[in-house]
């Protein structure tokens, strides 16, 4: 196996700029999710996150154009991590020196989850998911940022999750008129932006390069004084000397950091393999599941050794380093590269940054990342549908990420089992007069089988099913177990039935020998030799080749 999956040096002038043009969309959001999931000063470590992340996470992924690094749905989880924390009695403060390290913890853990997520090939599994509970989660956390955000916008402090920072917003609502300010001037930047120009600079970067001297030159403290306003809120002071390594604490609190840690791992994996999919569908290429969930865990491992954020693939980042002509690992590790570099040269300039020009670009990135397309269109498509995805959204902004997924899942596939029945068990509907209250009797059967069926004088029972068997079939078998006893010879047509499950083996087997306990002759019709042997395993001996030699032994019992 390759030590870079997909590394070579054809492409190295596309690769270099894809990742230069990566790390220019990527310094921005990189600062605004720290800031969002650590409170003031925390936007240098979502800058550390995207330096580790990317690098190590395209030194050994599986998706070779891929460009990793803090993400919304990571940066939520990291902000919910520190609520947490700080109802166990943890200070907020990262000053203080005590949540940092616990925050980092959770960030070893959920890495070294991910790592063993791919050591165990859960990669194909974990894309398994319906796109309902996808939508809504994604919706959700775009919710989230846009509530989390709103009060540094205007000004106010805000900490915890949703409710409690929309409570703190209504009770303590004095917004500061020069963060309003910073922040108007923030979202018509990014909104408004011609895509001319956006094409060749990226919204967020011009936002912050127009935005940040604007702010130092309208809002120092002589025109704050001389205008009785109240100064704005900056990323503060930035650490010399560039990425260190702090020993993370998994002494306290170890049952919040664990669950915290699973939590990331499990989150990052989606995102990072969601994005992978794009990445294959633009680039024409197929990633490897296994292994980039191993470079996510090992970027991310090492990121909390390191004091960074925790990060995922990032579909924005990717889908730009593409287009700009990044194909191999080589553009996400030269999109790291550039930050260091901005991380060593640019932390005096970095410090004037203010909070609200960081929560105007997150506010774009909360609306870009709901998905406004199938909020509009679901119900129209199906209300079950309609009622997961929205049931998905409520349970991740009201209640909790994880739970949301699962129950989302959870739901989906119970729904999708049922459709699924329905349509395996059809073929009993159309087929038996008993069933469908119709008097006809006729059946869709091939001409000579329809003479031997109409020989038999409405003394078979005939149940066609379709497609793989799943346990969800078994119910309608059942319920229909009793109907045996109103004919002399039950016929189960399975020919159409390339796989069986074990419970509706055992249904079949029931129907069976429902049949022979009322003197009733039966007969299995399959050609399916791993069906076969299936039913044989079960005592099922009845088994015959076709319907047509059913029906001709159905006929020999009825005569004789």
């Amino acid at each position: 196996m390759d030590l870079i999956h997909g590394f070579h040096t054809r492409n190295l002038r596309g690769d270099v700029l894809g990742g230069v043009t990566a790390a220019v969309v990527a310094l921005p959001l990189a600062l605004a999710f720290g800031n969002a999931a650590l409170g003031p000063g925390g936007a240098i470590y979502g800058l550390y996150g995207a330096v580790v992340v990317g690098f190590i996470a395209a030194l050994f992924g599986g998706t070779p154009s891929q460009v990793s690094g803090p993400t919304g749905p990571m940066s939520v989880t990291v902000a919910g991590v520190v609520a947490s924390l700080a109802a166990v009695g943890v200070s907020r403060e990262l000053g203080a020196g005590e949540i940092l390290p616990l925050v980092m913890a959770a960030v070893v853990i959920g890495g070294l989850f991910q790592v063993l997520f791919g050591i165990l090939r859960l990669g194909k599994y974990i894309t398994l998911v319906p796109y309902s509970v996808v939508s809504g989660f994604m919706s959700g956390i775009g919710v989230i940022i846009l509530a989390l955000q709103l009060g540094p916008l205007l000004g106010i402090s805000t900490r915890g999750g949703v409710v409690e920072s929309l409570n703190t917003l209504f009770n303590n609502f004095e917004p500061n008129l020069a963060a309003i300010s910073v922040g108007i001037m923030t979202l018509a930047i990014v909104f408004l932006t011609p895509r001319r120009i956006s094409q060749w600079i990226p919204s967020p970067l011009l936002a912050l390069l127009i935005v940040t001297p604007l702010s130092v030159l309208l809002f120092n403290d002589a025109s704050l004084q001389a205008n009785n306003l109240t100064p704005i809120d900056r990323i503060g002071a930035i650490p010399e000397g560039g990425l260190r390594f702090a020993m993370p604490n998994w002494n306290e609190h170890f049952p919040v950091i664990f669950k915290a840690g699973l939590v990331l791992a499990v989150l990052g994996a989606i995102d990072s393999l969601l994005t992978s999919l794009v990445a294959d569908n633009i680039s024409q290429t197929r990633h490897n599941s296994d292994r980039e969930l191993i470079g996510q865990g090992l970027g991310n491992s090492l990121a909390g050794l390191l004091t960074g954020l925790p990060g995922a693939g990032a579909t924005m980042r990717t889908v730009i380093n593409i287009k700009s002509g990044g194909s191999t690992p080589i553009s996400g590790m030269v999109h790291s590269l550039v930050l260091l570099l901005v991380l060593i040269g640019a932390g005096p300039l970095a410090a004037q940054i203010p909070t609200a020009l960081l929560a105007g670009i997150l506010i774009k990135v909360g609306l870009d990342i709901i998905d406004w397309g199938f909020l509009r269109r679901a119900h129209l498509l199906s209300l079950k549908t309609a009622a997961v995805m929205y049931g998905v959204l409520l349970m991740t902004v009201f209640w909790d990420l994880i739970w949301a997924v699962l129950v989302g899942v959870f739901v989906a596939n119970m729904l999708t089992i049922d459709s699924i029945t329905e349509t395996q068990l059809e073929g009993i509907e159309a087929d038996n007069p008993l069933l469908d209250n119709s008097q006809t009797g006729d059946v869709s059967l091939p001409r000579d089988e329809k003479a031997l069926y109409d020989r038999c004088g409405g003394e078979v029972m005939l149940f066609r099913l379709r497609g793989p068997l799943s346990f969800g079939a078994a119910k309608g078998i059942t319920e229909r177990m009793m109907l045996v006893r109103n004919y002399k010879v039950l016929i189960l047509d399975i020919t159409e039935v390339p796989r069986l499950g074990v419970t509706a083996s055992l249904a079949i087997e029931d129907m069976v020998n429902e049949a022979t306990n009322n003197s009733r002759k039966a007969y299995v019709a399959t050609n399916s030799q791993r069906v076969r042997e299936r039913l044989r395993k079960f005592g099922v001996e009845v088994v015959v080749g076709s319907r047509k030699e059913a029906l001709e032994a159905a006929i020999k019992d009825l005569r004789g």
